[in-house]
């Protein structure tokens, strides 16, 4: 019998704990017979060194994934670390941030010898095969690679079908301890590929093209009644950008979910206008099917905002997807962003008054607020990075880099302090009600209603108790 060849690949440590789909991915699409695909994850696996040493003697490669931000700093110091005890063995880095600087990341740190652009999965088929037989990369499509003192971008690679590639093998995980970390026996999944829209603040149009691929019904049907049975989990997490693309095809899969009696929950991505175009009978079978909550991009409350960050929806559509939702008893992440260059504070207050609105539609609706922050890739950071505005311009200082909790430099002190009382007393306001902190609770909705934030005790002794954490 041959022996199979080993492929090293590494999660960052991150704060999130679902399953590292885009890993899981490349290794289920080797060839198993030929390949033994090790996966080390630094947020699950404590002795994340000790177990990448245990199989670097016998790796063809270093695989990563990385995120832009903070994972950056674990996945500079795994790979400078693992090139240390073994100089020879090829690293590759691929995810987000490679994708949207695939030679400066070269040109900045040597011990990276390949990035990895856009979709994957037969990239990395290719590359394998391509350094296991020593054979040239010249025509592997979506990578950077060092060639004697020069580096090399071959051109991309286009999106490919879903549907043409493997079924992810979770065995290549321990499944239960992401449940242990989550509390919960919650199932990651990822349907689809891509995303049609052209949001000028998101970077999937700079890294897809707008192009988009999914995994047809009758297929997702099969594989969670399989991963259902091995697995036993009690709900599952789509990772989809914008899962409810094609109403007839959540409508296929929520009838598959019904025939095949999983009995499970289930959440994912949604746009309003997505919603708009559901009709009330197809709101009734998707919950039937377990449909718990779902995630609607709002961003603003400006329909004038709305149009320039080119989201293409009417804002009417998001209190009708919201009453639709409350209906129909399904959970709603309703996220906003504010803190764009130049936006006006009428836009702000139009943001402030649809957020209140919302909350006060259903108990099961969260409105998180985000300070806008240039993330690359994106329409909007061209635009500012044209004006004068200097993005990080090393992977040391990309990965210090907060694009979650903190504010760009367009935020003033005073409008930075009323959004993180706004966030928090609407928090305490709207959030789980608990008996014993219902006066806390009222007094809270009154300062939102009221835009009064003035000394709040109630704020300071809560981050006394619990600090802050630093999301990205």
């Amino acid at each position: 019998m041959l022996t199979r060849k080993k492929i090293l690949l590494y999660n960052p440590n991150t704060v999130f704990y679902d399953m590292p789909l885009a890993l899981l991915a490349l290794g289920s699409n080797l060839d198993n017979d030929s390949y033994d695909v090790i996966i080390v994850d630094g947020r699950i696996d404590p002795n994340a060194k000790q177990a990448i040493k245990n199989h670097i003697k016998d790796a063809i490669c270093f695989g990563v994934t990385v995120l832009t931000g903070k994972p950056i700093k674990d996945a500079l110091e795994m790979t400078q670390w693992v090139k240390s005890i073994d100089p020879e063995l090829t690293t590759i880095w691929g995810g987000w941030h490679t994708s949207l600087f695939p030679t400066e990341t070269l040109e900045d740190e040597k011990t990276i010898d390949i990035t990895v652009q856009g979709q994957g999965e037969e990239t990395f088929q290719e590359l394998v095969a391509a350094l296991d037989n020593k054979t040239s990369l010249d025509n592997i499509k979506g990578i950077c690679f060092r060639k004697e003192d020069s580096i090399v971008k071959n051109p991309g690679r286009l999106l490919r079908d879903m549907n043409t590639l493997n079924r992810i093998n979770y065995d290549l995980i321990d499944v239960e301890a992401y449940f242990t970390k989550k509390g919960k026996r919650q199932f990651d999944y990822i349907s689809s590929t891509g995303c049609y829209f052209r949001c000028t603040f998101c970077a999937d149009p700079f890294v897809f093209g707008r192009n988009y691929s999914a995994v047809d019904p009758e297929r997702m049907g099969e594989e969670f009644e399989y991963y259902k049975s091995k697995y036993q989990f009690d709900e599952i997490n789509f990772q989809d950008e914008t899962l409810f693309t094609y109403p007839k095809r959540i409508r296929k899969m929520a009838n598959e979910f019904l025939d095949r009696n999983l009995n499970v929950l289930w959440s994912g991505t949604m746009r309003a206008d997505q919603a708009h175009r559901m009709t009330d009978e197809d709101f009734a079978l998707v919950k039937k099917s377990g449909l718990k909550r779902v995630l609607i991009g709002v961003e603003s409350g400006s329909q004038e905002m709305m149009d320039w960050l080119k989201k293409d929806i009417k804002l009417e559509y998001v209190f009708e997807a919201a009453e639709r939702c409350a209906k129909f008893d399904v959970g709603v992440i309703f996220p906003f962003i504010v803190g764009f260059p130049n936006e006006t504070q009428k836009s702000l207050d139009a943001t402030i008054s649809v957020v209140k609105q919302l909350n006060a539609i259903s108990p099961k609706f969260e409105t998180p607020i985000f300070y806008f922050k240039p993330y690359p890739g994106s329409q909007i950071t061209s635009e500012v990075v044209a004006n004068g505005y200097e993005l990080p311009n090393s992977l040391k200082e990309w990965a210090s880099f907060d694009y979650i909790g903190s504010a760009g430099p367009w935020v003033s002190d005073e409008m930075y302090n009323f959004f993180e009382n706004f966030k928090f007393f609407l928090k305490v306001g709207y959030g789980k009600r608990r008996p014993l902190f219902y006066p806390v609770q009222q007094f809270s909705r009154w300062r939102v209603a009221n835009n009064s934030f003035g000394f709040p005790i109630e704020r300071k002794v809560f981050e006394l108790v619990r600090p802050a954490q630093k999301l990205s």
